[in-house]
């Protein structure tokens, strides 16, 4: 089983340390029976933790969506000419970009500091393992 630092653990979830701890006192995140070494978190219990983060940050709805991986953000920047647009955005800590018909990011209204939902529906996805992580 993993368990995590609370280190770790926040840079998981991207909050601060001390978020994490706040979270443990609260019993909003629960820690690992004492230990001789600092406290550590289960994994499994850091993912529960990160899942109802995510809830807590609900894209708007759509009528229908076949794609799971929906990221609120904001549009940093377009680029287009006459037949394709590149779409930047910012969701949360990661950078998404785009490529699309001019014609659809006009119809969309387009343009830096526009909020959108990024909808991701990929064919491949690579999983990694960081170094010092593998099995």
């Amino acid at each position: 089983m993993p368990t995590y630092a609370i280190r770790e653990a926040a840079e998981l979830l991207h909050v601060s340390d001390d978020t994490v701890r706040r979270w443990a006192e609260s019993g909003r995140l629960e820690l690992l029976g004492e230990t001789d070494g600092p406290n550590r978190i289960d994994g499994r219990e850091l993912a529960r933790v990160a899942a109802s983060l995510a809830a807590e940050g609900e894209v708007p709805p759509t009528a229908s969506a076949s794609s799971r991986n929906r990221f609120l953000g904001i549009v940093t920047g377009i680029t287009t000419d006459s037949v394709m647009a590149q779409v930047n955005m910012q969701c949360g800590r990661y950078r998404v970009v785009s490529l699309l018909s001019r014609e659809a990011a006009d119809e969309l209204g387009l343009e830096a500091g526009v909020r959108v939902v990024a909808s991701i529906k990929a064919t491949n996805v690579v999983v990694e393992r960081p170094v010092g992580d593998a099995p």
